[in-house]
């Protein structure tokens, strides 16, 4: 390093390091790498933008005391001295989605969130037959179709069984097989 100091009245500047020998310069410049190296340059987060999360680690979008908006950063979190910093940020993020459900819930449903496709006896239609049967799920459940409706949709078995029993009890009837045995005559008649 080099230091320089105020200009003297003659004119002539004189620095530290033109006073010494060219070999008592090397070792100087030797001692100044060295130095730098052992000592990394410390920024100052001044703020805490943003967050995301690249093939599973945390990365937080910093503005940095001193530049610009343009030297904005993403930094891994694992590399960052400043949890006062990343706890107000993550404090200003959960307070700003708590504030959109709160205002959200002052709208009428159909605008406070994506849209649930209505399933089962919830669309209100009649149902029209029982298409098939499946207890893939633990409980037994029925796919239904609808009357005017080209869409089945899987119902509780329990449910269709109080909401349509007669749709229930016909999807049984058409799925039984009758056995008969032969009667008395009917035996001797195979025997002769």
């Amino acid at each position: 390093m080099s230091l320089t100091p105020e200009p003297s009245n003659d004119g002539a500047t004189v620095t530290e390091e033109s006073k010494m020998t060219s070999a008592e310069k090397k070792d100087k410049k030797a001692d100044d790498v060295a130095e730098e190296e052992e000592e990394e340059e410390e920024y100052v987060v001044e703020k805490v933008l943003n967050r995301r999360v690249v093939k599973g680690r945390v990365e937080y979008l910093l503005k940095w005391k001193g530049f610009s908006d343009d030297d904005n950063t993403w930094e891994p979190e694992a590399n960052l001295d400043c949890p006062d910093l990343i706890a107000e940020f993550l404090q200003s993020q959960k307070s700003a989605h708590d504030g959109k459900r709160k205002a959200a819930g002052d709208l009428s449903p159909k605008y406070t969130k994506k849209q649930e496709k209505l399933r089962g006896f919830a669309r209100g239609l009649d149902p029209e037959r029982i298409i098939g049967a499946t207890d893939s799920t633990g409980e037994l459940m029925f796919l239904m179709k609808w009357k005017n409706s080209d869409e089945a949709d899987l119902v509780p078995a329990k449910e269709a069984n109080v909401k349509c029993p007669q749709v229930v009890i016909s999807f049984y009837e058409e799925r039984l097989t009758w056995h008969s045995y032969p009667t008395e005559d009917e035996k001797k008649d195979d025997k002769n």
